[in-house]
């Protein structure tokens, strides 16, 4: 199959690899419910060599970095107590942490989670965390900038392998919301 943005050698519908997933995402993938089929997400293969937004663009296609976003965990408290969520944005753009997320969160203070919290909580690589296959009662803040696109590259779980996902599904992850100026 050809991936519908970017250049990658190897591109196939989620739901026929879904042992090429970690737990938490195939399970999403495999339970998904969107009025977007599932078979319209799709994993390609990635060498981690190509991590680096710089490099990576450079190798699997340019126009990615326009169709790119990054799924960031936060970490929003308010006296004694700590909430977690995910913020996607696109990768040209970086999270309004203590604007949109902490009125969002009614925290009193809000910072990205420390690596260990959000790589211990979400079961994925850190450089790979995706909003598909979050803990169910998190929040997942979706930049409204994010579902306008026809298809956006974010992680798959892992640092080998991304997903292409419709904009529009972003509007079905459980516990999604749709912010304006979530990425600045």
């Amino acid at each position: 199959m050809r991936a519908p943005i970017g250049d990658f050698d190897h591109a196939v519908p989620a739901p026929d690899c879904l042992d090429e997933l970690i737990g938490p995402v195939a399970d999403a993938v495999r339970h998904w419910r969107g009025s977007v089929p599932a078979d319209q997400i799709v994993h390609v293969d990635t060498d981690p060599q190509w991590a680096d937004t710089a490099a990576f663009v450079e190798h699997y296609g340019r126009e990615l970095l326009e169709q790119s976003a990054n799924c960031v965990v936060v970490a929003g408290k308010r006296g004694g107590t700590s909430r977690l969520a995910a913020c996607v944005v696109l990768s040209t753009t970086r999270v309004d942490v203590n604007g949109v997320v902490r009125r969002q969160l009614d925290a009193r203070k809000a910072s990205f989670a420390p690596m260990d919290v959000a790589t211990g909580e979400t079961g994925m690589e850190y450089g790979g965390i995706t909003p598909l296959g979050l803990p169910g009662d998190w929040p997942v803040l979706v930049d409204s900038a994010v579902v306008d696109l026809p298809y956006v590259l974010v992680g798959s779980g892992r640092r080998r392998g991304k997903l292409l996902v419709p904009g529009k599904a972003f509007t079905e992850i459980p516990g999604a919301v749709v912010l304006d100026g979530l990425g600045v």
